[in-house]
């Protein structure tokens, strides 16, 4: 991996010691020839003969977009900038390996709602929603109607690269909240009960790593600005302390509240694939190399993979979060064992695992598990 990571910065050694392309480029189609009084035509070439991009020289390594008002848009890396994020040093292990995901089950992977039932269901559900309308307005998102894929274009909900690096980044750092927290009280309850926790602790860190990576791995594509930066500050501490607080006193809901977050996440993750999936929509996506990270964590990817390949890796991450929480939810929180944690062979009937071949989007209801 090293090698690899070595073998990618040949560019940028070389761009360092060279004219830029586009330089080449502007001298060719712009500069015109200075007059000169030798007979050879050599002399003080002209001011104008070299061109002075401003952007170019003060943010190199990103894409070029529509600057926002104050500076709150996130900027995006081109291929140049990416590779100059890769960071080879002191590489570990991960201490959660990622399961294998196939090709046809990442693709598999579709939107799913679990409709609430109880009190509680419609407060999580609801509550899931309100966050979502307030982050959606915040960041100008909106999911144009099937028959008119073009309303946006134009206006302050259209979608480009920098406005879904912003939306990911967010997601990504509030997501990774949940399974740290939940995994912190039940570790302090084992610890205060003398009693073992029944392999939860271990499938809710590895969620919360998971997401971590997520995170790690956009933020080698995006920049945010000062702005998102100053939203996930405040949110963290406001989500955090009100997770902490309402999983102690009901973990049922926290988990369900969960699975109902990431059955937003997957729908977020799925309308950006649609958008992937039409040529020139998001043109600077479709020619992205993907971070080293990504091909670390990810056994699946290759340094030859694609952002869509990237994402639709990310949205099987989400919807196995969704499956584990929906599940979570319907079990007796200090009594039945992780069923994810241990797959048991030779059932008559199917049980969770770690994979996408047997899956229940909706979550396991606790009658069709051995515990």
């Amino acid at each position: 991996m090293i090698a690899a990571s070595t073998y990618k910065r040949i560019p940028n050694i070389i761009s360092r010691t060279s004219v830029k392309p586009t330089q080449f480029i502007r001298l060719v189609t712009t500069t015109k020839t200075p007059p000169s009084s030798s007979p050879t035509g050599l002399g003080n070439p002209s001011p104008k003969a070299v061109p002075i991009d401003k952007e170019d020289t003060e943010a190199p390594g990103f894409i070029k977009a529509k600057r926002a008002p104050f500076g709150i848009e996130t900027k995006v890396y081109n291929n140049e900038g990416i590779e100059a994020q890769d960071d080879d040093k002191f590489l570990t292990p991960s201490p959660y390996p990622h399961p294998d995901f196939t090709e046809a089950g990442v693709y598999r992977v579709k939107f799913t709602h679990r409709p609430p039932v109880t009190v509680g269901d419609k407060v999580s559900y609801y509550g899931t929603m309100f966050c979502r309308k307030c982050f959606d307005f915040v960041t100008g998102y909106a999911v144009p109607p099937k028959d008119q894929p073009d309303k946006y274009i134009g206006t302050r909900w259209e979608m480009t690269e920098g406005k879904w690096m912003t939306r990911c980044i967010f997601l990504e750092a509030v997501a990774g909240i949940p399974g740290s927290v939940a995994g912190l009280i039940r570790h302090l309850h084992s610890l205060r009960m003398l009693t073992r926790d029944k392999a939860w602790i271990q499938t809710l860190n590895d969620e919360a790593y998971n997401e971590r990576m997520h995170l790690l791995t956009f933020i080698k594509i995006g920049k945010p600005s000062w702005f998102t930066r100053t939203i996930i500050y405040v949110g963290q501490g406001v989500f955090t302390n009100l997770f902490f607080m309402v999983y102690l006193m009901n973990p049922k809901y926290c988990h369900r509240f969960v699975g109902y977050l990431e059955e937003e996440a997957v729908r977020t993750y799925t309308h950006l694939l649609a958008e992937l999936n039409v040529p020139g929509k998001l043109p600077d996506f479709e020619k992205m190399i993907i971070p080293t990270i990504a091909v670390q964590y990810w056994d699946e990817l290759t340094p030859e993979s694609s952002f869509k390949d990237l994402i639709l890796r990310i949205r099987a991450d989400e919807s196995k979060h969704r499956e584990i929480n929906h599940t979570f939810a319907n079990l007796e929180q200090y009594v039945d064992r992780n069923p994810f944690a241990l797959e048991i062979k030779g059932l008559d009937k199917p049980q969770p695992n770690n994979n996408l071949d047997v899956v229940r989007p909706e979550g396991w209801e606790r009658k069709d598990l051995y515990l």
